[in-house]
């Protein structure tokens, strides 16, 4: 998977944007209404790879099963997995932690009652 792919999957989901807050190496991609972030692109020792949040105990399961799944770069280790983007993983596995994430960050409903 090149940088563009995932960049375009991130970017399919409602209301979100990228941005690269850092420096061009990394791509940001966020919720619109409550700026958080839920997937960040960069690049790592040559590697291309995805930082994710995911819920705890799923992550520890998703780094057990997958050799390129690590606990989150330049992250809280427990929320965040790093996903080595350009070695053995499949696309469907990738954009299942993409939607995972997006959903843990998404903005809260406003309903009222």
């Amino acid at each position: 998977m090149i940088k563009e792919e995932i960049i375009s999957h991130c970017l399919t989901y409602n209301d979100v944007y990228k941005n690269q807050p850092f420096d061009d190496k990394w791509t940001v991609i966020r919720h619109k209404r409550n700026k958080k972030i839920f997937a960040m692109i960069f690049k790592l020792d040559r590697n291309l790879c995805l930082n994710l949040k995911c819920e705890p105990n799923k992550a520890d399961l998703l780094r057990t099963i997958y050799d390129d799944v690590k606990p989150g770069y330049h992250m809280n280790k427990t929320h965040w997995n790093t996903i080595i983007l350009d070695r053995n993983m499949k696309e469907d596995d990738i954009f299942e932690m993409v939607h995972h994430s997006f959903e843990l960050t998404k903005p809260k409903s406003n309903k009222q009652t």
